[in-house]
C-alpha cells in the first residue's frame, strides 16, 4: 500500500535540496517526491520505510518526519470526467481551426514574399541593365560536358 510521508528538512541552500531529493529518490519504493522550499517540507508518495528514508536524509541534512499516511488517490465522479474531456476536445478543435488560419496567413504572405522578390529583381535590373541572365540549367541538357549533378 502506498503511503505519503511528509518530512520538515533544515535546508540552507538550492544545493542542498537538489541533493537531499537525488538521495531520496534512489530509495526502494519511492514513486514520487515535491520539495516546498518556502515551508521547508518534503513530501514523498511510495511504498518506503519512513524510518529509513529519515536516516538517509539526515547523512545530507537535519530532518524529521511530520506526518505519515496512506496516499489519497481522489476519484472523480464519472460526469464530471466527461466535461474535462469534453472541454479539452473543444480546446483541441479550436487550436486546430487557429493552426489553420494562421497558416493560411502563411501562405498567403509567402505569395505576397515572391511578389516582392520579382519586383525587386526588376527594380535591380533597370539600374544595373549590364547584369548577365543566368544560363546555369540550359546548357547541362544538350552539354556532354557539363557537370552530372547539375
Amino acid at each position: 500500500m502506498s503511503k505519503k510521508l511528509i518530512v520538515k528538512v533544515f535546508l540552507h541552500d538550492e544545493r542542498t535540496a537538489r541533493k537531499a531529493i537525488k538521495s531520496i529518490s534512489r530509495l526502494k519504493g519511492v514513486e514520487s517526491t515535491s520539495m516546498n522550499m518556502k515551508d521547508k517540507k518534503l513530501t514523498l508518495i511510495g511504498d518506503m520505510d519512513p524510518i529509513e528514508v529519515v536516516k538517509n536524509l539526515k547523512k545530507v541534512c537535519s530532518a524529521e518526519i511530520l506526518s505519515v499516511g496512506p496516499a489519497k488517490e481522489e476519484e472523480e465522479p464519472e460526469k464530471e470526467k466527461s466535461k474535462k474531456r469534453k472541454e479539452k476536445e473543444e480546446a483541441k478543435k479550436e487550436e486546430r481551426k487557429k493552426d489553420k488560419e494562421e497558416a493560411k496567413k502563411d501562405e498567403a504572405q509567402t505569395d505576397d514574399d515572391d511578389d516582392d522578390v520579382a519586383r525587386l529583381v526588376k527594380a535591380y535590373q533597370a539600374y544595373n541593365p549590364y547584369l548577365a541572365p543566368s544560363r546555369e540549367f540550359a546548357r547541362s541538357a544538350e552539354d556532354t560536358n557539363a557537370c552530372a549533378i547539375c
